[in-house]
């Protein structure tokens, strides 16, 4: 058996576009919801949905915490009009040349005129489409339908009719259809908006399908595009779609000598391996030498003999370990070995290691020679028989097992758990689809057996569903124990421009902005980077939404504490200009406490600015008048400090300023402008 797989099979650009964006979403610690499944991939969406993606079905749906994704297929305009209205944060996934085709409609399209569009009617492209037409449109699916669409629209003959396909269209069926209204609409102008990469991969497909003696479609049984290869493939020999790996097990390939596989625009290239792996796995289970087959004969003989019959099992001892061989004892006048070949299933399975003499062994009788009294034995039959009952036994209790990963092959790794070779494929292995199978080599695993063929003896396992079921557990019991105030050292996931996300321990929580720091930050790598350990603690939970908002500064650290704790009234200290208005000058004593010099204490005599006196960046010598911590607000005086007589000299003119009434105005300005700041800070904290 060949096996070709097509070249263009699999993700086109527009759905990896999509894909890779609402993971890299994912992996910022954002909350992703899709409009209507992202693609049309059953596997794709479960491991998405695993990792927390919700799909809703309109945008009233979204929860307001949630960022919208637009699906590669694109939606209607009523639809991007409702995210707008409802001030919905989203990003446009739409495949780029879906938006193409948008456009092409909006600017042709005329209250005069007509769309005709060959594509499925209730197809999210379509309706995406007719959502731009000005004034008629009609949806086809085929020459035939088009024949009865302009016969009972005739004065379609007379009008402008502007002529597109969905993207997934058949390149085959779009020509017929083009002919026929070239024909009946003489005025009409064509878009050829069939996507290249459908286009390419059809036509492979129909060339490969010719070639092969049975082809397989892989893709969702509701994807259009992986619907138009099987029946384009199905033109020219027999082909089968499947949606997941599982399903080959029901086809029988007896007989065939090359079989092609394709796949759909939405399939992930990681399954199209495993197909490839697995059908490659029975070709060359086709080719076992005779010796091999004797012996699954055998085996089988072996199975069906009854516990009341005589049995070929005999126990062995151990009496030598050679090389090439293991010397037994069986009680009998034959000398018995067992082919190094024959010990286990394991091939890392090492006897010089694992025996030492006087073991006992179970082995089943493979071929006596009575011309050498010997008798030629096996502990790896032996061992599958028993282990192959094992397996079944957990299969059917769906235990979890543990092995040794011993092999790393084509699309996956191998383990061998109770003496049975089991296939654990690369995107069921718990690592991400980019990373080395190689880092799993000689590790201990923990998985499931998902599925199992007792006519060929296959297994295959899951460490994927073992790792979701631990981290499902540890979460139920992260959320049973969780209290507002505990205290956790975490990871630093993910930034985004309003706050960091930090791994508690599979569980994520976010420390807003505001709280990483007392002083007002642009962004949060000022204070924390991917992958920092910090200590956060439990700030607030909404347990039916799963959220945790987590703070990180700390309450000895505010700098109002740390003010009140080494400064108090008539202390004099040394500050920096940091600010200057009409009225006067704020300066820092320390990070984030500030205090505001009145322009009638800056100098001993009258000024009309601030800026005669100071400059920003000015290192001054105050004296701290007045503190009101309710409303954080610190009064300073330079001009307190100066020389007593100097003071005298000035004491009147202070006199008839403090007796003005402009004081009042001062204070209503300074409570004005510093409300002003509050109101634009909180506004930024929002943005």
């Amino acid at each position: 058996m060949k096996v070709t797989v097509a070249e263009t099979a699999g993700f086109c650009f527009g759905v990896d576009r999509a894909v890779n964006l609402v993971y890299r979403m994912l992996d910022e610690g954002r909350k992703v919801c899709t409009l209507g499944p992202i693609i049309h991939n059953p596997q794709v969406i479960e491991d998405l949905e695993s990792r927390g993606v919700r799909i809703i079905d309109a945008p009233e749906a979204a929860e307001s915490d949630y960022e919208v994704v637009i699906r590669a297929h694109g939606v209607a305009k009523d639809v991007i009009d409702s995210l707008d209205g409802l001030d919905l944060k989203y990003t446009d996934a739409t495949c780029p040349y879906v938006l193409k085709i948008h456009k092409l409609v909006k600017k042709h399209s005329t209250e005069s005129n007509a769309v005709l569009i060959a594509g499925d009617e209730t197809h999210p492209e379509v309706c995406g489409f007719r959502s731009y037409c000005k004034g008629e449109s009609f949806v086809f699916r085929n020459e035939d339908e088009l024949r009865d669409l302009l016969e009972k629209n005739s004065h379609l003959e007379n009008k402008e009719i502007i002529f597109v396909s969905q993207t997934t269209f058949s390149v085959k069926e779009w020509k017929k259809c083009a002919k026929i209204i070239q024909k009946v609409c003489t005025n009409s102008i064509s878009f050829d908006t069939i996507c290249r990469a459908t286009q390419n991969r059809q036509e492979e497909a129909s060339v490969l399908s010719r070639s092969v003696d049975r082809m397989i479609v892989i893709g969702g049984r509701f994807s259009s595009n992986t619907v138009k290869l099987f029946n384009v493939c199905s033109e020219n020999c027999k082909t089968h779609l499947i949606e997941r790996v599982e399903e080959l097990k029901d086809i029988d390939f007896s007989g065939c000598e090359k079989i092609g596989i394709t796949a759909g625009a939405s399939t992930p290239a990681r399954i199209i391996k495993e197909v490839e792996v697995i059908m490659t796995e029975n070709f060359n289970e086709q080719k076992i030498t005779k010796e091999t087959q004797d012996q699954e004969l055998f085996l089988a003989a072996v199975d069906s003999i009854d516990d009341t019959s005589d049995n070929p099992n005999v126990v062995g001892i151990v009496v030598g370990i050679a090389p090439n061989e293991i010397q037994v004892d069986i009680g009998r006048k034959y000398a018995g070995f067992i082919p190094v070949e024959e010990y286990s299933n394991d091939p890392t399975a090492d006897p010089s290691k694992e025996l030492k003499i006087g073991d006992e062994l179970n082995l089943i009788i493979m071929k006596t020679n009575d011309n050498e009294g010997t008798m030629k034995l096996s502990k790896r039959l032996y061992d599958r028989r028993a282990s192959w009952k094992n397996i079944v036994a957990a299969k059917e209790n769906d235990e979890v097992l543990e092995a040794v990963v011993s092999e790393v092959v084509r699309g996956g790794v191998i383990v061998y758990p109770l003496g049975a070779r089991v296939f654990i494929p690369a995107s069921l292995t718990g690592l991400g689809k980019d990373e080395d199978l190689n880092q799993l080599l000689k590790q201990t695993v923990k998985f499931r057996l998902i599925d199992l063929d007792e006519q060929k003896r296959r297994v295959v396992g899951s460490v994927r569903a073992v790792i979701r079921e631990e981290r499902k557990a540890a979460t139920e019991a992260f959320w049973a124990d969780i209290a507002e105030g505990q205290e956790f050292t975490g990871t630093v996931k993910s930034l985004t421009n309003y706050g960091a996300f930090v791994d508690l321990g599979g569980v994520d929580g976010m420390v807003h902005i505001s709280e990483l720091s007392w002083k007002r930050i642009k962004h949060p790598s000022e204070i924390v980077n991917v992958g920092d350990t910090v200590k956060v603690y439990i700030k607030a939970l909404d347990t039916e939404k799963r959220k945790i908002s987590l703070g990180y500064k700390r309450v000895e650290d505010n700098p109002w504490e740390i003010f009140k704790r080494d400064y108090e009234v008539g202390s004099v200290v040394e500050a920096t200009v940091v600010g200057l208005t009409t009225f006067g000058a704020f300066a820092r004593i320390i990070d984030g406490v500030e205090g505001l010099i009145h322009i009638s204490q800056i100098a001993n005599r009258h000024i009309a600015s601030p800026k005669e006196v100071l400059s920003i960046g000015d290192v001054v010598t105050v004296k701290i008048t007045d503190v009101d911590y309710d409303k954080h607000r610190i009064s300073l005086s330079i001009r307190v400090l100066l020389e007593p007589e100097v003071a005298e000299e000035v004491a009147e003119e202070a006199v008839e300023e403090a007796e003005e009434p402009a004081e009042e105005a001062v204070e209503a300005e300074v409570e004005a402008e510093a409300e002003a700041e509050v109101e634009a800070a909180a506004e930024e904290a929002a943005e």
